[in-house]
């Protein structure tokens, strides 16, 4: 049964009216960022919660085999939308608060089994004592691929994750509301969202409204959603964080993905699949109108990467490679995974767009974010507003005449069958390039190679017409100890006709030490 929330600041009804105006959301969300002010101001209270026995021990199959009833969706009769919850357990421990929100008026969603089917290993919760289970996220659903079907195109689910999806696709890379301290020693921070407000849309609405309350040790915040589901589903964020304390690395629109092997791995495990990974590059558009392609890796160790910009165009984790052939992949669907893309909106000033690549045994584990640092840092009592757009991409937004980087690979510059090559101990570089205007040059004409690295670190840059209207740039990197930064693009009687690559060359691993 669904209870009326009981908070001081808020008044509440189950009468259903229109949805909220502009001026109406607008005033909701100076209610939350009040109460999100009010929660910086006093100590970090973590929750404080004990799930029931039944729910404490659940296992990854387990918890799959808890779906929410979809009979009892919301919304679904009276809207294109529909919303259903997810179950406490698993590694979901932590209880959400949810309202439904229509108008001025909200109604507290309280749990309730009888919203779950409860499957499998999972039947016998059925008889279990849940007094103290409680929802952990939600999800969002829409006639995204016919109007028959509702798809689930939005998920909120784990501290403060969700995943988004447009036509046609499969949840790859997830999306966080901010990561904090991520890859320092002192350990990562993990804020997590507490309370959500849903607003209920009308009948031919084609977006909707969410409002979150986020809370961690160092800072709370006040989120606004505003999710449109199509080809590309969109969103658009409106926050304002409050810190209770100094931040020292504050990653805002991070992007946290996956990255086993690819074209560009040093050595790869034996398995049948040619490529796995979730996406294969950072994007980049810088403020000068730069755009940037940095190939990912499984890294040996530890690897921070930092573009230095000023209110950067946009960035995002970007999954180029299309074709199933390319992964061979029937369960996962690699092909089918989202890319994304965040466009920054008002002033985000100084600062820089950070890669962390982590060494990762296999898929199952997420090893890739990315995200924005500003120079300036957020210090205790400070609050700081941030709105950017989100997206999921098919194909990654670029200058349409722009060539694209397709392919990196690497291998051993070592002539076969020479004992004593004088390039054994070299690394080949292979970059290929397609689209844009080179889809219209033929073989003959002056394409060049613009190449930045370190002296005397690269040797025999090149840059060749390959059968296909590519062309491909070449280049080697001699022994080293330490990184090489190496910069590359092509040109054209002096003009850029392609995105940079840009990567940073660890020194050649020892034996048993290499990249995935």
């Amino acid at each position: 049964m669904k209870r009326l929330l009981t908070l001081g600041w808020l008044i509440f009804s189950t009468t259903a009216i229109a949805e909220p105006s502009d001026a109406e959301l607008g005033e909701w969300q100076d209610t939350i960022r009040k109460h999100a002010q009010t929660l910086a101001e006093a100590p970090y209270s973590p929750p404080n919660h004990t799930l029931p026995q039944a729910l404490q021990s659940l296992d990854y199959d387990t918890y799959r085999q808890i779906r929410f009833d979809p009979t009892r969706a919301y919304w679904g009769d009276d809207s294109r939308f529909s919303l259903q919850l997810f179950h406490s357990g698993f590694l979901f421990p932590h209880p959400v608060e949810l309202n439904l929100v229509e108008g001025d008026k909200a109604t507290s969603l309280t749990f309730n089994p009888d919203d779950f089917i409860y499957e499998g290993k999972a039947a016998e919760l059925e008889t279990s004592d849940l007094q103290g289970a409680a929802h952990a996220g939600f999800r969002l659903h829409y006639p995204l691929n016919t109007s028959e079907y509702h798809d689930e195109f939005a998920v909120f689910l784990g501290a403060s994750y969700f995943r988004l999806i447009g036509r046609d696709q499969v949840y790859g890379l997830s999306t966080r509301g901010l990561a904090i301290d991520t890859a320092l020693a002192s350990g990562e921070e993990f804020p997590a969202f507490r309370e959500f407000w849903l607003f209920t849309p009308e009948a031919d609405d084609t977006a909707v409204h969410v409002m979150a309350l986020l809370d961690s040790p160092s800072l709370s915040g006040a989120y606004h959603f505003r999710l449109e589901p199509g080809h590309q589903t969109q969103v658009d964020v409106d926050a304002t964080l409050y810190a209770r304390d100094d931040v020292t690395k504050l990653g805002i629109a991070p992007l946290t993905s996956m990255f086993a092997y690819g074209d560009i791995s040093h050595n790869r495990p034996d398995d049948m699949r040619p490529r796995v990974h979730d996406s294969n590059g950072l994007l980049l558009k810088t403020s000068r109108g730069e755009w940037i392609w940095r190939p990912l890796n499984n890294p040996r160790r530890v690897r921070v990467s930092a573009f230095l910009d000023a209110n950067p165009q946009g960035f995002g984790l970007m999954q180029r490679e299309r074709s199933f052939d390319r992964y061979l992949d029937t369960e996962a669907q690699y092909h089918r995974r989202p890319s994304q893309w965040v466009t920054p909106q008002g002033d985000w000033g100084k600062g820089h767009v950070e890669l962390v690549e982590l060494p990762s045994p296999d898929e199952t584990h997420d090893n890739i974010v990315a995200y924005w640092v500003s120079e300036t840092p957020l210090r205790a009592g400070e609050s700081l507003p941030l709105r950017y757009q989100i997206q999921t991409r098919h194909q990654a937004p670029t200058a349409p005449l722009l060539a694209q980087v397709i392919r990196t690979r690497q291998g051993n510059a070592a002539v076969p069958g020479e004992a004593d090559s004088q390039s054994a101990g070299q690394r080949q570089w292979v970059v290929d390039f397609a689209g844009g205007e080179l889809a219209r040059l033929s073989a003959d004409q002056p394409v060049r190679l613009r190449l930045d690295a370190p002296d005397n670190a690269v040797t025999l840059p090149q840059v060749k017409a390959l059968p296909d209207n590519t062309w491909r740039a070449t280049f080697r990197v001699k022994p080293t100890v330490s990184p090489v930064d190496v910069r590359l693009a092509l040109t054209l009687h002096g003009e850029t006709i392609s995105e940079t690559w840009s990567y940073v060359i660890d020194p050649l691993p020892k034996r048993g030490d290499e990249d995935a």
